[in-house]
């Protein structure tokens, strides 16, 4: 007979009971508190203590890729730099000295286009500002977005160096840049060449490829006949004959120098016959056409009808002659009455346009190629700003692209004087791809200009030659020998844009950065031995000014005859006034950080480099490239890539579509530590999702979590040393735990040293929940509360909790940093301590025990069983509570009822009775289909229910404290 209710005659015994007593709080209040700790931590130094205190630790590094200083923060920095500070804080905590120098990228355009923009509000002339007052500028808005962000750095919990981060703009960093742009002038690769490069109109500079992005943009597309002027085979009959080419770009087409074909392509000779209306093609003109373009130039060009004449052999296309489309045109004064050849080209295809390549070589890569091969001549027709010079006949003067980054009308202009002069065959609209500026969002071109390069297949006179002597030699070798790559898809992506990358355009023609410190001979050439200055004197003297007063010195009154002095005359040579791509500053960080500072490297080479995947062809390039010509080889051993962050249905953010997630809000409504928390949760290497619901499910998770920690710290209430226990004194279930401790902290261990967050987040979080919540602490909650005080169970419990809180207070430190800094406080009170001046705790080696591990697997999949078939009893209303039950459970497996049977398995399963047998499993008991041979036939306890400990036993009532148990009833008598 069950009987649960109490007895009325009993004493109570609540305060007999030992229940959890902790006063850290259930809510945690992240966004008010978290600064509190932020100021602890500035207060008592721990970073510089953890420095102090090194010893001989090994040192990791993770050399911080700079963040540009123009705004706040977004979600992808917030990303970026709670990896790397999961990382820092992991390592450290795994017995290295990690150090982590922030830094930041403060020249560049960026911040030059900020100010012209104050000026232009203000009616001011840039170009009527003292260049060294326009930089000065430029330096304090750097400066101010430093602040900022540094701010935000830290309020999201990133530990490091902060009163001292690095800066591109620092007079040491302005020196170092200066000296090693210096070693590309004195080792043979800096020289100055005339070649398209990547160009933008709006803000009249160069662009390197990380700073082009591709967006749809609509553009005027042409067909144009080229008329032979004289040839071989089928082209030297009198009849007319026109070679046909399309493009995109018809403002290039004044600056044709050659057609292009490829001789592996099928051509043939059309005769057009009848022809639409409004069409610009004659009947009886004949058209040299791929023949696998001929139907869609047919379609374009509005031709009814047409004959194939004759095949056109590739060897009848060499040699041949054509007239420049713009021949003769009137006011033209002769500009275009030169002959244009035709010539073989491997980048010509036929899968779309004509399969012949109108060939400008000062506007693209592959026609400036096939111009060095066959020796054309560059033509200088577009300024700076994206117009035709203003003396070209016809266009003089007219913009390719307006200031404003829409269409000037140029293309318009050119596609007019092609009509009047016979040369357009048809013209149309495209949609594609097209390379804009990453910061004005400008369309680009391609223009001829004279600029700086880094030659990379050029042999270097440095005697670095141990991984090759030309800089792409050196960085493939790293690639492929030296450097670590995470995800390995990385290595596979470097490795071919450095295989495949044209030399470094180096020089920029803007105001703030460092300068190309560099002389050339007045009236030599480019390729003249003496045309550059290089002297080490000379060089030293730079790096000294630098030092100094920062590069603003070599814009002062005469620094150039200052630094000449007694070496060349000043007269007789030309200070170059161009700037540095800041991706040479942000590449030469190596130098100024990892080499020259205190806590750097011995050898200047990073442990790890970590970046988003574009950096790819961005920041891990640059800095490979510069490091292998200035040092001979990559400047870090490991390179670890993460994706981009999307909105919750995974797509872009933007403000315009009003989807953007800052961190400053997160920070504000949930705390750093779920931001912290999100980032550890989802898989950095893809792209990653965040909103409003995911926040919610993390902070969700973060709850769960707290109140695991939060039971921890109630149950160890007055804990010492004195109760401590061996683990050899400890019952199975304990010894159990300490196994499953010496397992995780292997995988936890591993899984920060490979920087799997993820991994090691979701291993503690479901040992948490599952193994602790809904195992470990369900079943010995009864000995927690109702054991005596000195019982060997009770302490071997909470000895296995303080093992326990030690061991998942640091291991979650890294990703938790509040959090667990609130947890270690809360029960080591202290102005001076932190749990993040610990290290992960050893854990011995003898905790692991498989055999224990084997038998506790079948106690807990049998527990499974019980607990399913008590649920069913507790959702029909028949038992409220599992104490109530004293089930039947059948086991045939021989080895699962043994284990069961060398255990307390009643109390395993929260029951107050339970019988084991080995008979085989009646029809009507209760199973499972994972847990074959398993059954279970419920039966309610026996007896009186113990007002102390709730169990529902026979012997309640008979003992000398009224209404309990014979175990509380020893508890009460002494204590």
């Amino acid at each position: 007979m069950c009987a649960d209710t109490p007895n009325q005659d009993a004493p109570d015994y609540r305060d007999t009971v030992f229940l959890p007593q902790t006063e850290f709080p259930m809510r945690a209040g992240l966004p008010l508190r978290e600064p509190e700790w932020l100021a602890r931590w500035d207060r008592i130094g721990i970073y510089d203590t953890l420095r102090a205190r090194a010893g001989d630790r090994a040192p990791f590094i993770l050399h911080d890729g700079p963040p540009y200083a123009n705004g706040n923060l977004h979600i992808g920095h917030a990303l970026n730099k709670v990896l790397k500070d999961f990382i820092t804080r992991s390592q450290q905590m795994m017995g290295r000295d990690a150090r982590y120098v922030p830094g930041w990228d403060c020249h560049g355009l960026p911040i030059e286009w900020k100010i012209e923009e104050k000026y232009r509000s203000e009616g001011k002339d840039k170009d009527a500002v003292d260049v060294v007052e326009f930089r000065q500028e430029c330096r304090r808005f750097a400066d101010h977005w430093i602040n900022v962000q540094r701010g935000e750095f830290q309020r999201l919990g990133v530990t490091g160096k902060w009163d001292d981060p690095y800066l591109t703009m620092n007079f040491h960093a302005e020196a170092v840049i200066a000296a090693e742009f210096m070693k590309l002038l004195m080792n043979g690769s800096l020289y100055q060449g005339s070649k398209p490069v990547m160009w933008s109109p709006v803000e009249k500079t160069a662009l390197a490829e990380a700073e082009v992005e591709y967006h749809d943009h609509t553009s005027h597309t042409i067909w144009v006949r080229f008329k032979v002027e004289s040839g071989q085979g089928i082209f030297a009959k009198k009849k007319p004959v026109s070679v046909v080419i399309w493009t995109t770009t018809p403002w290039t087409i004044p600056q044709n120098r050659a057609v292009a074909y490829n001789p592996e392509i099928a051509y043939g000779l059309y005769e057009v016959g009848e022809v639409a209306e409004n069409a610009t093609a004659s009947t009886g003109e004949l058209l040299v056409l791929a023949d696998a373009l001929a139907d869609s130039v047919k379609a374009s060009a509005k031709i009814e009808g047409w004959t194939r004449v004759a095949d056109v052999p590739a060897g009848d296309l060499e040699g041949v002659v054509l007239a420049h489309p713009l021949r003769g045109v009137e006011g033209a004064q002769g500009e275009w009455d030169y002959d244009v050849p035709m010539l073989p080209g491997d980048h010509v295809t036929d899968d779309a346009g004509t399969g012949f390549v109108h060939t400008a070589p000062s506007h693209g890569d592959d026609d400036y190629q096939l111009g060095l091969k066959f020796k054309l001549p560059m033509t200088y027709n577009v300024e700076p700003d994206g117009s035709y010079r203003a003396d070209l006949p016809l266009f003089g003067g007219e913009a390719i692209v307006a200031p404003d980054g829409k269409d000037g009308p140029a293309n318009v202009s050119v596609i007019k004087q092609l009509a009047w002069a016979g040369g357009l065959l048809a013209k149309g609209k495209i949609k594609h791809s097209y390379p804009h500026s990453w910061r004005s969002k400008a369309p680009l071109i391609y223009r001829n200009t004279a600029q700086w390069f880094a030659a990379i297949d050029k042999p270097l006179t440095d005697g670095m030659d141990q991984y090759g002597d030309t800089i792409r030699q050196r960085a493939l070798a790293s690639i492929d020998r030296l450097v670590k790559w995470t995800p390995q898809t990385g290595r596979n992506r470097i490795h071919s844009m450095v295989e495949n990358r044209p030399d470094w355009v180096l020089s920029r023609q803007r105001a703030w950065g460092v300068p190309l410190t560099c002389f050339v001979r007045k009236g030599a050439k480019p390729t003249d031995e003496d045309f550059l200055l290089r002297d080490a004197r000379v060089n030293d003297r730079i790096i000294a000014a630098f030092e100094a007063e920062g590069a603003d010195a070599w814009y002062k009154d005469g620094f150039k005859a200052q630094v000449l002095d007694g070496v060349a005359d000043p007269e007789a040579y030309e200070q170059v006034m161009d700037v540095l791509d800041v991706w040479f500053d942000s590449g030469s960080t190596h130098a100024f950080v990892l080499r020259d500072r205190a806590d750097g490297t011995a050898d200047g080479i990073a442990d790890l480099y970590l970046e988003g995947t574009d950096q790819h062809r961005g920041w891990f390039q640059s800095s490979l490239l510069q490091a292998s010509a200035t040092k001979g080889r990559a400047p870090y051993k490991g390179v670890l890539t993460h994706g981009f962050t999307l909105d919750e249905k995974g797509m872009k953010m933007s403000k315009s579509l009003g989807n953007t997630i800052l961190p400053a809000e997160v920070v504000e409504q949930y705390g750093a530590d779920i931001l912290r928390l999100w980032v550890a949760q989802v898989d950095y290497t893809a792209d990653s999702r965040i909103g409003k619901e995911i926040l919610k499910g993390t902070a969700d998770s973060y709850r769960r979590l707290r109140n695991t920690l939060r039971f921890l710290l109630g149950a160890l209430d007055g804990f010492d040393d004195a109760e401590r226990l061996t683990p050899a004194e400890m019952p199975e279930l304990e010894q159990w735990v300490l196994h499953r401790l010496a397992q995780l902290d292997h995988v936890v261990r591993k899984g920060y040293d490979a920087y799997d967050f993820q991994g090691v987040f979701q291993t503690l979080f479901q040992f948490c929940t599952v193994d602790l919540s809904a195992f470990y602490f369900d079943i010995r909650k009864d000995a927690l509360y109702c054991d005596a005080s000195g019982s060997t169970r009770r302490r071997a419990v909470r000895t296995v909790l303080d093992i326990l809180y030690h061991r998942l207070v640091t291991w979650l430190a890294p990703i938790l940093p509040f959090t667990m800094e609130d947890v270690w406080l809360s029960r080591f009170p202290s102005e001076s301590d932190s749990v993040h001046l610990q290290d992960f705790a050893v854990t011995p080696a003898d905790w692991l025990n498989e055999p224990l591990a084997a038998k506790w697997d079948h106690v807990r999949r049998a527990r499974r069983v019980v607990t399913a078939a008590l649920e069913v009893k507790r959702s029909d209303k028949t038992i409220g509570a599992s104490l109530e039950a004293a089930p039947v459970v059948h086991v045939e497996d021989g080895d699962m009822l043994a284990a069961l049977k060398s255990v307390n398995f009643a109390d395993m399963c929260i029951v107050s009775d339970l019988s084991l047998t080995g008979d085989p499993v009646p029809n009507d008991a209760f199973r499972m289909a994972e847990a074959p041979g398993l059954g279970v036939v419920f039966e309610l306890a026996e007896g009186q229910k113990c007002q102390r400990c709730w169990k529902i036993l026979p012997d309640v009532g008979t003992h000398e404290h009224a209404g309990v148990c014979a175990r509380c009833n020893e508890v009460l008598s002494h204590g």
